[in-house]
């Protein structure tokens, strides 16, 4: 990438706007189809290149069986048009990729191409989206927005589709437990790791294992061990330094295995606690206690290696006793098999008798998190159930979007030189919106979502108070007046090209996260259930279905019967 100077100007005199590069340096013009290369030379060769298009972006199904979408990966593709050029070696590659027909005089346009004369308008980032209605409205000349297609799908598919299985995990999580994101090892390749960690935290988790997405978007960072760790120990006479320093650092033990050992004992000894378990296993003993030497504050066991309640339980709270002389405080536990609901509440009752008997302040607190190939229906499932997990690792399913592979954002032309085009379909929910338009949300006086509606560009607004007809694109009995308490703009423009018009910023993730879970909470709950969801109403204006359907019956041929 060319630097750039302090006007926003690269070397090569184009205008960037001082926007850093894509996240992936793989993020090129030439991360696009083949066909879009053809095109536009096809463009070229018609002369049609540089006729002004207008293409909406948008998805036609809500994805995982719900009612809503969070949409997400705007960021990056103004980071992609702010930085578009195409390298010479990149000229070369598509000179060999295409046919030896293909003229000269194409190339060299291709050398000329950037996105100075593109504009883009969108939704905000960390929005709550619908159907239908434009995620993303992209203007330009035909040729240079056509080879913005692909990657621009390729963007926002995938980090919506995460951002929204982020959401739905929370919601039924519920807004008070701890999630965290764990799925890096089982994402698709380093990308897929780095944008699940990304718009996962987007989407509502409070932070990630992936050490690179943490230093790339300063998503706060969360680990403990593994299972290696415990069973790498074989016993307490492994540790050979001992000694642990007090919290304040006014005093300090000389032997904090002794002191561990001790709290064993007592604990065995206890009125309260007596009989739930025996002998522990020494080696985990030995694993925590060592642990716990390295990270006096941030002591957080796995505790299931061998058994929870017999030896990784007992284990813990030893630990976690010895280290309370000093002055520190245990994390908690992470329990990772086994019955999670039952384990948790029997974890729970441990914890709550240790803080009875021994007159420790908040130890019946002490955190407990959950992981295990958890989910949707595995969280749902637990709430019913009655647990006592304080926070969730989820992984698998949330990285890989196991519920559901795709979200399907699609890429349609809608008008081209001030003329609205429609793309037809014996399928009614493919059937385009055509001409530019503009959308609003309209919120009723509870205070909730009511409809998004689309209208034409030149079309005045909805207004508060005034009652607009809603009209869905394509049933004709589905219609209903609405009176607005409050009216949303939402496309706003992101990328103005050389219209003059005033760029939005982009806000940093945690602002884009603190949108989101706004967004989220103002959604009637009938909406978010995970169940039979209501679905939202998307329309359109009185005077654009009339449209739609004049141009339908205008582009649709006329069969005749013989």
């Amino acid at each position: 990438m060319a630097a750039a100077n302090v006007n926003g100007q690269t070397k090569e005199g184009k205008r960037n706007c001082g926007i850093d590069g894509p996240t992936n340096p793989m993020v090129t013009p030439l991360l696009t189809d083949l066909y879009q290369f053809t095109m536009a030379y096809a463009y070229w060769k018609a002369g049609k290149h540089d006729e002004r298009a207008v293409f909406d972006l948008y998805f036609r199904k809500n994805p995982f069986g719900g009612e809503y979408t969070v949409f997400a990966g705007l960021e990056e593709c103004i980071k992609l048009i702010a930085n578009f050029r195409i390298a010479e070696d990149e000229i070369a590659f598509i000179r060999a990729s295409l046919p030896p027909s293909c003229e000269d005089g194409f190339y060299d346009y291709l050398r000329g191409v950037d996105c100075s004369n593109v504009e883009i308008h969108s939704i905000s980032e960390g929005h709550v989206v619908f159907p239908k209605v434009p995620l993303m409205r992209v203007e330009g000349p035909i040729a240079v927005v056509q080879l913005l297609e692909t990657p621009l799908l390729n963007l926002i598919n995938y980090a919506s589709l995460v951002a929204t299985n982020a959401a739905r995990h929370r919601f039924v999580a519920g807004k008070s437990k701890l999630l965290l994101e764990f799925g890096l090892r089982r994402a698709q390749g380093p990308d897929g790791g780095i944008g699940a960690s990304k718009y996962s935290y987007m989407g509502g988790f409070d932070a990630t294992s992936n050490v690179a997405a943490g230093k790339l978007f300063g998503i706060p960072l969360r680990g403990t061990h593994s299972h290696a760790f415990v069973s790498s120990f074989m016993s307490p006479d492994e540790i050979t330094d001992k000694l642990l320093q007090s919290f304040d650092g006014s005093d300090s033990c000389e032997d904090f295995v002794s002191l561990v050992q001790t709290w064993l004992r007592k604990l065995k000894r206890s009125h309260v606690l007596g009989g739930i378990f025996g002998e522990t296993n020494q080696s985990e003993l030995a694993a925590f206690t060592s642990y716990a030497l390295a990270f006096p504050s941030n002591f957080l066991a796995l505790v299931d290696t061998y058994d929870v309640m017999r030896s990784g339980i007992p284990n813990f709270c030893a630990v976690a006793l010895a280290l309370k002389d000093l002055g520190y405080k245990a994390v908690g536990i992470r329990l990772d098999s086994g019955d999670l609901a039952y384990l948790s509440c029997e974890a729970r009752k441990f914890f709550q008798a240790i803080e009875k008997e021994f007159g420790v302040p908040d130890f019946g607190k002490t955190s407990i998190t959950a992981s295990n190939d958890l989910n949707e229906e595995t969280l749902d499932a637990l709430n019913k159930q009655g647990h006592e997990v304080d926070g969730f690792g989820i992984g698998t399913h949330l990285v890989t979007c196991y519920a559901q592979p795709a979200l399907g954002v699609v890429f349609k032309l809608v008008e081209i030189n001030n003329q609205p085009r429609i793309k037809l379909s014996e399928d009614v929910s493919k059937v385009s919106i055509p001409c530019k338009k503009r959308c609003y949300r309209l919120y009723g006086k509870e205070g909730y979502p009511l409809v998004d509606i689309m209208v034409g560009e030149n079309e005045p607004p909805p207004k508060v108070g005034e009652r607009i007809l809603c009209r869905h694109p394509f049933n004709e009995s589905k219609r209903a007046f609405v009176v607005p308490q409050h009216v949303e703009e939402l496309l706003k423009c992101f990328w103005p090209g050389r219209s003059g018009k005033a760029r939005e910023e982009l806000p940093p993730i945690k602002l884009i996260r603190e949108r989101c879970i706004k967004q989220l909470d103002q959604m009637r709950t009938d909406h978010m259930r995970r169940l039979n969801p209501t679905p939202y109403k998307v329309s359109v204006s009185a005077k654009l279905y009339d449209f739609i359907h004049f141009l339908w019956l205008n582009e649709a041929p006329v069969g005749e019967l013989q």
